[in-house]
């Protein structure tokens, strides 16, 4: 079973910044960070191939960065411009997903 370790989220203002981090267990070829609002089943936000080819859904492109170092079973999600609406709870995981981590709180006040 692989394991997700998130960590490096917060509360900022709006317009800032956050980087997220993952530390995957093992390699892992398609990596994904998801967000997940109250509720609601998790859903992908970005992810990334051990290849670097990446993919965003369209309300964080141009904001957030997808990378990995995979030297280092690491995959990180810069998150830039943040908005009030990307308040969740985000999770990195592998696409499709399996057993979640403990995520990291994203709190991003207007």
């Amino acid at each position: 079973q692989v394991q997700f370790v998130e960590s490096g989220g917060g509360l900022v203002q709006s317009g800032g910044s956050l980087r997220l981090t993952c530390q995957i267990s093992r390699g892992i070829f398609l990596m994904a960070w998801y967000r997940q609002d109250p509720g609601k089943k998790p859903e992908v936000v970005a992810s990334i191939t051990s290849l670097g080819n990446d993919y965003y859904v369209d309300f964080v492109k141009g904001r957030f960065i997808i990378s990995r170092d995979n030297a280092k079973n690491t995959v990180y999600l810069q998150m830039n411009n943040l908005k009030p609406e990307d308040t969740a709870v985000y999770y990195c995981n592998r696409v499709p997903a399996q057993a979640w981590g403990q995520g990291t709180q994203v709190t991003v006040a207007s």
